[in-house]
């Protein structure tokens, strides 16, 4: 059963990794999903209806978004530098009562354009993640794990998977559009750069600011 199901560990692994940095290895990626294969071995129940592709499927994915959770790509500088771009939009916004743009969200900051997007450069690459991984952004490792599952953890994912959608949909047009290439289309950087008119290194720039807004929208209903 192993030797049979591990070229979908390979799959899930490669469908990834192309949506990932550079720095993330496949090997690494397979490692963890395989360790999901195992563990789906283990806990497969066929009483529960579910056929034991898609419960594997399942198990090597969320594997492989643990592994990611649990890295800490970006440094301690740059992870500042992110928390306070989040709190210039969520002032922003709630000062403005419309989307922030740019240039306002770069005085804010005290910084000039030009030092704004390298800073969203700097910050995206621990950003470019699945959706279940943007869901899930914040919490510790392991705590999945701990509640996987149960009824409420189902309710929470489903609850937040609303809120998420809601967000992305409330972005500013050109925001959402990339959101939507990158999530549900499935594109990678470069093709989006092409749907968009842009270079990559902009697609990475748009891309955190947008992910910035939904950490301040997200983190607005939850208090």
């Amino acid at each position: 059963m192993l030797a049979e199901y591990l070229p979908l560990v390979r799959r899930q692994a490669l469908s990834l990794q192309v949506r990932l940095p550079a720095s993330i290895e496949l090997d690494d990626l397979i490692q963890a999903g395989t360790v999901g294969l195992l563990e789906a071995m283990g806990r497969f129940d066929s009483s529960q209806g579910a056929s034991f592709a898609t419960f594997a499927s399942q198990r090597i994915r969320g594997a492989m978004l643990d592994e990611l959770r649990s890295r800490d790509w970006l440094p301690r500088s740059v992870r500042r530098n992110a928390r306070a771009v989040d709190e210039a939009v969520r002032r922003l916004e709630q000062q403005l009562g419309r989307h922030a743009e740019e240039t306002e969200i770069a005085a804010e900051l005290d910084m000039d354009l030009a030092t704004y997007r390298q800073l969203l450069n700097d910050t995206n690459s621990g950003h470019l993640l699945p959706f279940e991984a943007l869901l899930a952004e914040g919490v510790e490792p392991g705590i999945a794990d701990a509640t996987a599952d149960t009824p409420y953890k189902q309710l929470i994912d489903q609850q937040k998977r609303q809120q998420l959608v809601e967000g992305i949909e409330a972005l500013p047009e050109r925001e959402k559009l990339l959101m939507a290439l990158y999530y549900q289309e499935e594109l990678n950087l470069k093709e989006i750069g092409v749907v968009m008119g842009v270079t990559e290194s902009r697609v990475c720039q748009l891309h955190s600011q947008a992910v910035s807004r939904l950490r301040s929208r997200l983190g607005e209903q939850a208090e």
